[in-house]
């Protein structure tokens, strides 16, 4: 049950987020990750590049000559595994930068229990590029530009998008109250640069949700908790994990 339900997390996840990586053309590897000792170690670097054109990316180590098309640097992704302290199992996840450091997309964790590193480290970074086939990845020929976005990712550490705070407009807060739907808990959705942001009464920010490419999906943050806020039969829910539990909450809006 839990297997579907991390599943479904990525699909939603990764639906909401393949239209940011599919305005780059090509990835760039790098020929060591921070913690190997030597260049391609275990043949990971081989393993990355074997699993990227097979998800559909044109993938050249950092050492290659790359065709005149790709000389724009701010047009490639530049990929980099972490690996994550762990007793006795190995956890990898992938992440994909801009040319300023930003990190468009970063998978979920790939784990592996086996004893031998070489054995651990194939089987855990093959694990964790199942979530970069999901994202069905499409060069679409749009000029990459800088941006920040959530990271969706199920069970790694996220990073939000830095966003600044629309100022609160007491009016809509007050024509609110005076409507026939209106309830205490109700939060009301403000439409910002990246999507909403969720106010209450008082009137303050409660939330912020970031625009995906689905309607009845958004990425979400909730003071330091973040995760996705998702329509289900004409309801919002906050879904979100805590630990290896799934949490869903759900959310009083009108957008």
């Amino acid at each position: 049950m839990k297997t579907r339900i991390l599943f479904l997390m990525l699909f939603v996840a990764s639906y909401g987020f393949s239209q940011t990586v599919n305005d780059y053309n090509a990835v760039v590897i790098p020929m060591k990750y921070d913690f190997l000792k030597s260049d391609n170690q275990y043949r990971l670097q081989t393993i990355t590049k074997m699993n990227l054109q097979k998800a559909g990316f044109q993938a050249f180590y950092t050492t290659e000559v790359m065709p005149a098309e790709f000389n724009d640097r701010c047009n490639l992704l530049y990929l980099d595994v972490k690996k994550e302290n762990a007793f006795l199992v190995t956890k990898l996840y992938i992440t994909f930068k801009d040319c300023y450091g930003t990190i468009i997309y970063q998978s979920a964790i790939g784990k592996s229990k086996e004893k031998e590193f070489g054995l651990a480290y194939s089987d855990a970074l093959n694990e964790a590029f199942l979530s970069v086939y999901a994202l069905q990845y499409k060069y679409n020929g749009t000029k990459a530009v800088s941006r920040s976005v959530v990271v969706p990712v199920v069970s790694a550490p996220v990073a939000v998008v830095p966003a600044v705070d629309v100022p609160v407009v007491n009016k809509e807060v007050n024509d609110l109250k005076n409507s026939e739907n209106f309830s205490a808990d109700l939060l009301y959705a403000q439409p910002t640069s990246y999507g909403y942001q969720l106010i209450d009464n008082a009137p303050k920010v409660v939330m912020k949700v970031y625009k995906t490419s689905n309607p009845a999906s958004y990425m979400a943050a909730k003071g330091n908790v973040q995760g996705v806020l998702v329509s289900k039969d004409n309801q919002w829910f906050f879904e979100y994990y805590q630990g290896d539990k799934l949490i869903s909450e759900k959310i009083n809006v009108k957008f």
